[in-house]
């Protein structure tokens, strides 16, 4: 069972990135307190997992077979890419980062089932889009709407605070049953865990990670790309919790960064594209390629050096590291 302590890492990282997808945009804009976005996304994460998480599960289980001791370095390996993403205040995709790890293993091992691949890559590049085309048409529609059927500013003001809680919640549910599969999919492929177990396991870890670590990414978010008005803040959340709860549907899991990054420049389409900030989107862009290429090449290396010392398992493996450093003369 320490073998989990990879996706518990992974699950904290994760946790650390995403929760500015949330209310990012909402405490930037002034709109709730950082310590109520932090608690208020723990709890509906850990809800959205442990109610819908075992939806994207399967799919990791098509893309390839994995071991237990496969799935500690494939944890391990996405959730230093992760932290490494998170400490550069870029909000990446956990689902690329781990599709990129075991992508990675199976080049030494078996040959990946490109076809889920094909699926997976396609679902990738539709994340942002749907988001941006979500948010634009949500900031038309919407925005007439409540123009004309609240007058009074503070009335108005209410009603932001409101929606931005209501929208938020949803969100954060929608990254609990979308992404906790990332977290522990693959302990329960290699049936160290059964479904119930990896969605309550994974939906705390991630909760552990909002909670300690997620400030740096928060402001990127929030500010970084598009200046945010409360209305525009509330309409970012709703449409990145749409496209994620529909990905939900379709058993994929995809990215949330990627879909609330869409969904703010969607409404930097609206008002203008001067209000975008391109330099922060091409910083988000490059991440989201170099994720899965680092992961990849870390599982790699990792793994590679695991068949090079001939061990059979992990316990092997650190035995034999261990003795190696025994004989080292450190003095």
């Amino acid at each position: 069972m320490w073998r989990i302590f990879g996706g518990l890492f992974l699950g904290w990282s994760l946790g650390a990135n995403h929760c500015a997808n949330i209310f990012g945009t909402a405490v930037a804009s002034g709109l709730l307190r950082f310590s109520q976005a932090l608690w208020l996304t723990a709890a509906y994460v850990v809800l959205g997992a442990v109610v819908e998480g075992t939806k994207c599960v399967s799919t990791y289980a098509k893309l390839a077979y994995v071991h237990a001791d496969t799935a500690f370095i494939l944890t391990s390996s996405t959730a230093v890419t992760m932290t490494a993403l998170t400490r550069a205040g870029v909000p990446a995709s956990t689902s690329q980062a781990l599709v990129g790890a075991i992508l990675g293993w199976s080049l030494l091992n078996s040959s990946p089932d490109f076809s889920q691949l094909t699926k997976i890559v396609i679902c990738w590049t539709l994340t942002p889009l749907s988001a941006l085309i979500a948010s634009s048409l949500l900031h038309r529609g919407l925005e007439k709407l409540v123009t004309v059927q609240i007058k009074s500013f503070s009335a108005r003001n209410r009603f932001y605070f409101v929606a931005v809680l209501v929208t938020g919640c949803y969100a954060a549910y929608s990254l609990g049953a979308n992404s906790v599969a990332n977290v522990t999919g693959v302990y329960v492929t290699s049936g160290l865990l059964d479904l119930r177990l990896g969605a309550l396991i994974g939906g705390l870890s991630i909760a552990s990670g909002v909670l300690t670590y997620s400030g740096r990414v928060m402001m990127t978010v929030g500010k970084g790309i598009v200046p945010l008005d409360p209305f525009s803040a509330m309409v970012v959340v709703f449409a990145e919790a749409a496209t994620l709860h529909l990905f939900t549907q379709v058993a994929v899991p995809v990215s949330s960064s990627q879909a609330v990054v869409g969904a703010v420049v969607g409404i930097g389409f609206v008002k203008g594209l001067q209000t975008i900030n391109k330099r922060v989107v091409l910083k988000i862009g490059l991440g989201w390629v170099l994720t899965p290429i680092c992961a990849g090449m870390l599982t790699l290396g990792l793994h590679s050096l695991f068949l090079l010392v001939g061990a059979d398992s992990l316990q092997s493996f650190f035995a034999k590291a261990f003795a190696f450093i025994g004989q080292l003369n450190l003095r």
